[in-house]
Parts: C-alpha cells; structure tokens; sequence
C-alpha cells in the first residue's frame, strides 16, 4: 500500500485497472458504496472517465468529488490499447459477448497483407459504432435493442487512428497495438480489419494501456483501492 494521504471526499482522479467482466458501473459502483459507508455519505460522488467494455481490462480512470467534473476532459484524451483479432469468425457483437455466427476462409492471407492493412487504418476515418454498443438511439441503449432483436440505424462516428501496430501473429490470431481518438470501437476495427482481408474479423481480447499522459502501470486493483478507502491514511482523518 502506498502513503500517499489521498482526499476522496474533496476529490481525487484514481486508475483502475479493472478486471474482466466487470462493467465500468460495476467499478464505480463498488468504491461508491465503500467511500459512502467510510464517510458516511449516503450518495458519495464518484463516476467514471471513458467507459470499458465488460469484456476488455486495464485502466479506468475514476473521479470522487469534486473531481467528478473532470470527467469530461480525460474521457476526451486518446487512448492506447493492446490486444488480439481472430481471423476467419465473426459475432453479431463483433466480439465474444456474442456466439460466433459465421466462418470465412483464411488461407489466402498473407502476413505482408496483415502489416499493409494495419497501416491503412491510420488517419482520420468515419466509424459505425456496432450495433451491441452502448450509444443511445431515441433515448435507449443500442445493445439493449440488440437484444431484443429490433433493427437499429447508428451513424457513423469520424474517428482517428494514430497509431496501428502489428505486435504478433499466431495465425489465425493477430496481436496489435492502437492509439486512437476517444469514441473509437476497437470492436468495429476487429471487424472491418477481418472484412478488408475478404475474410471475418473478431475481438477476442482487448487491454487498455493508457489514457492521455495516465499509464495503466500506474493504476491499481479493485481490492487494493478498496484497501486504501479503509486504511486511516486518508488525509481527512489525519
């Protein structure tokens, strides 16, 4: 544990790395209820900057009180992201939320063809956000719709690319690493990168490395922060 004398209830910008499975609210939720029976404070301010899929780790940037107006501001920085493509299989979620749905030849693929792609990805671009995402259209969630089998319509998004790097192949699995402009679904890219290889594209696992200058090294687990939250080094207490 560090000593650092942190000032929740005043306000402090803390990184997560957050476990599998877990939704962003799961992990507000958590030090939420942890901060709010420390203190005493039946709705302790704490929200998110930039949410991260269930299926993805790594780093969450947290606000608590005052700096919950922050929020906005790092949630606009880009961000940095590792993690692996399956070629030749795709999923209604372009992910593993969802069962695979269809199978594509992969034999013609070259490793040649893989680090060209990669590369015409980089730049400004119009995105469609996948249909299992968050974005709301006419005030409900698009994956809720999903769900429930109503077709929706979601607009493209104009995103940007800085950098699109090749880190591995293990055929038919691709490792890379992409820094790119927020609202950028890594999910989306998985599919088109499988799609532009006349072949299918899904994301089968995705770690966020950083967020603006703040780097997931820096971050700490769920249980360690909830540690710190109960530990007297609170600089109100002191």
């Amino acid at each position: 544990m560090d000593n650092i004398n942190y000032e929740f209830r005043k306000g402090e910008v803390i990184l997560v790395d957050k476990p599998l499975n877990w939704t962003s609210f799961d992990v507000v939720n958590k030090l939420r209820w942890r901060l709010s029976k420390k203190y005493g404070i039946k709705r302790f301010k704490v929200g998110h900057a930039g949410t991260l899929d269930p299926l993805a780790t790594g780093l969450l940037i947290i606000c608590t009180g005052k700096s919950t107006k922050l929020s906005e501001s790092l949630t606009s920085e880009d961000k940095t992201y590792i993690g692996t493509i399956l070629l030749g299989r795709t999923t209604p979620s372009y992910d593993l939320e969802t069962e695979f749905n269809q199978d594509f030849e992969t034999k013609h693929i070259t490793e040649d063809q893989i680090f060209a792609l990669a590369k015409s990805f980089e730049g400004a671009q119009k995105q469609t956000p996948p249909i299992f995402s968050a974005k709301k259209v006419d005030g409900k969630r698009a994956y809720k719709s999903a769900r429930q089998g109503v077709a929706i319509d979601l607009k493209e998004n104009d995103i940007f690319i800085h950098s699109f790097e090749i880190e591995a192949i293990r055929f038919p699995e691709v490792d890379f690493k992409i820094t790119c402009s927020k609202g950028t679904y890594i999910r989306s890219i998985a599919y088109d990168f499988g799609r532009k290889l006349d072949s299918g594209g899904t994301l089968i696992s995705l770690r966020r490395t950083a967020s603006g200058d703040l780097l997931i090294e820096d971050a700490k687990s769920v249980d360690e922060w909830l540690k710190i939250i109960e530990s007297k080094e609170t600089l109100e207490e002191l």
